[in-house]
């Protein structure tokens, strides 16, 4: 049997976790909360979801890796677009994500307000 970082379900399953910001460990040490994944019948890895706080940290940083820059250098047009992808992706509904969010952002969190507003509006909510 291959080592658990040489299993190619592992390598395959990797990509996944890290953009969630999980973390994989081999399957006999999942505590109660962790998912264990399993192919062919046979235990493979074990995946530790991130808490929500977590989630959303790690979200804003792969936001700031995919535009090259930090989210506080966007121009306004750009940062509307963040919050909006952010909304879709649950943000705001963890604990204190406006001021995370407009923390960094750069902005007040009115603004943040003021972004969600008006693409609410938009959608004609």
């Amino acid at each position: 049997m291959t080592g658990f970082g040489d299993d190619p379900f592992v390598t395959a399953v990797k990509p996944l976790v890290d953009a969630m910001g999980g973390e994989m460990m081999p399957p006999d040490q999942a505590g109660t909360d962790d998912v264990v994944l399993a192919w062919e019948g046979e235990d493979v890895v074990a995946v530790r979801l991130p808490q929500l706080a977590d989630s959303l940290d790690h979200i804003l940083l792969a936001l700031e890796r995919k535009q090259g820059r930090p989210l506080s250098e966007l121009d306004r047009k750009a940062k509307q677009e963040v919050v909006r992808i952010l909304e879709a992706r649950g943000a705001f509904s963890v604990r204190h994500g406006v001021e995370t969010v407009a923390g960094a952002l750069g902005v007040s969190r009115f603004t943040v307000y003021n972004y969600l507003n008006r693409e609410n509006a938009a959608k004609g909510e």
